[in-house]
């Protein structure tokens, strides 16, 4: 295993194994159809029991010519580590149309198991890098302490390197440098790392990781400014880490979000990812504690640009089961999340996003790399912002105290357009439980930065029993788009 990394010089040698893919592939096409616009596109790129009895735990990128990678878990069992899991990786030169057989990046003979793939490309150089975990007796869990990087009972931090597009890869285990020996267990939270794009940390590569001290579990950014030759760890935040994401927004700072149940929890940094502040709960966002995504939409486009400040974010959005794998915009740096759409209403997993293009009109379509239908597939999808369906137009609902049950209540919900351009008017509706009624309500025209607040009178059934009930307020406009806010309603007696 090599011991120190240069920046990319030269080609990599390597011979690479190649495992059966888990679905059939075509030769890369010289010219593929682009998926029309408006469209979501889908097809299953491993399937369990093909090649492997399972797949697990998708990372995508796209490099710096285009090409995509998908990487992901070759698993004898569902198990984590430690197991003999190998991380294989499919590659696509045509926006995903066709996918290339399957390599086998990094796999050893029993009891050595590598997993947990993480995807990051140096867009200056275009060294494409793989993080994982490897172990050998020990997982996450039941890691020792210590960084000694031969010691079978820590699991280590490895990551392979790519300098000719993914085709052949080298291994890095850098483990003594990135560990605090006071931590046990340390592994890459899978999907993708970011390369800062802007500001005083240009050019500074960050993959997350969680880490164990204490009993506690912690979420810390690994970072290197000099292209991948170092790297070093900032400050854990926590405890409640967990497998999270980072993400550079249009003010300099770098959100960090994270797994966490009920609600994700994000942080923040103001110094590059090296200190962040204490975890809160984003309760927009719904989180069983799985793995999700977080990007940022148009990452090259200045800090002027009208979707500069616009993050996609994904994750099975509910708080008690992995299902209703949901995307989802905010154009406010995710202050705000207005815009969804469910992309699997059933049985997912892990998601994880990257751009296709880059993000400006036209060029806004996104790749998703998915678990779909309880483990048996590594889905591909792709979309754009015309499928999403949305508008830039927080929506806010303000219920009042109570709604007594017999009678009409007024509620209600403000629009604010942080949309580039005027707004034509349209309406806002509250879905409701069955026996009640609201009629929907007109919306005026908006200016960019504009915002009404409408009332809408919400009759309530004289049956209706005392207690809570979730409502979801729809803003809809251009016959459309929409965007969305949730709130709860309190039923008292009559």
């Amino acid at each position: 295993m090599q011991r120190r990394v240069a920046p990319p010089a030269a080609t990599a040698v390597a011979t690479l194994a190649l495992l059966a893919a888990g679905t059939s592939t075509a030769p890369a096409a010289a010219q593929a159809t682009a998926p029309a616009a408006g469209t979501l596109t889908s097809q299953d790129i491993a399937t369990a029991g093909t090649g492997s009895p399972y797949y697990r735990i998708p990372a995508l990128t796209r490099t710096t010519k285009g090409t995509l990678l998908a990487a992901y878990d070759a698993r004898p069992t569902l198990a984590d580590l430690p197991g003999n899991l190998s991380v294989v990786l499919r590659r696509s030169t045509d926006g995903g149309a066709t996918w290339q057989a399957q390599q086998v990046v990094r796999g050893e003979a029993a009891p050595k198991g590598f997993g947990d793939p993480s995807l990051l490309v140096d867009r200056q150089t275009g060294r494409i890098f793989l993080f994982y975990a490897a172990s050998v007796n020990q997982g996450f869990f039941g890691s020792a302490t210590g960084n000694d990087e031969s010691d079978p009972n820590v699991l280590q931090a490895d990551y392979s390197y790519s300098d000719d597009d993914g085709l052949t890869w080298k291994h890095e285990r850098i483990t003594a440098e990135i560990k605090n020996p006071a931590w046990a267990g340390m592994f890459a939270a899978s999907g993708e790392g970011i390369q800062l794009r802007h500001g005083p940390y240009k050019g500074r590569l960050i993959q997350q990781y969680a880490i164990r001290h204490n009993g506690a579990n912690y979420a810390v950014s690994a970072y290197s400014d000099d292209h991948g030759a170092t790297w070093k760890t900032g400050t854990p935040v926590g405890p409640g880490g967990d497998e999270n994401k980072t993400v550079e927004l249009s003010d300099g700072r770098i959100m960090l979000n994270n797994r966490s149940a009920p609600y994700r929890t994000v942080a923040h940094s103001t110094d590059g990812g090296v200190t962040y502040t204490p975890f809160q709960q984003d309760r927009e966002l719904p989180d069983p504690a799985n793995n999700g995504s977080v990007m940022r939409f148009a990452p090259d486009v200045p800090a002027t640009h009208p979707r500069a400040s616009w993050l996609m974010f994904s994750n099975t959005a509910t708080t008690n089961s992995r299902s209703n794998l949901t995307v989802r915009l905010s154009c406010d740096n995710g202050q705000n999340w207005p815009v969804r759409r469910t992309v699997e209403a059933g049985s997912a997993a892990y998601s994880t996003l990257t751009p296709l293009g880059d993000g400006t009109m036209g060029n806004d379509r996104v790749g998703m790399l998915w678990e779909r239908a309880n483990y048996q597939h590594i889905t591909y999808s792709s979309f754009d912002l015309q499928w999403l369906g949305g508008v830039c137009a927080p929506v806010t609902v303000t219920p009042p105290a109570s709604l007594p049950a017999g009678r009409t209540t007024e509620v209600v919900v403000r629009v604010v357009s942080q949309n580039d351009r005027d707004l034509p008017s349209g309406s806002v509706s509250l879905k409701l439980p069955s026996g009640w009624s609201a009629p929907a309500v007109t919306v005026p025209a908006l200016k960019p930065g504009q915002g009404a607040n409408m009332r809408i009178p919400v009759t309530v059934p004289a049956n209706a029993a005392a207690g809570t009930v979730s409502t979801t307020a729809t803003y809809l406009v251009r016959g459309s788009q929409r965007s969305y806010g949730d709130a709860t309603l309190t039923v008292t007696a009559p």
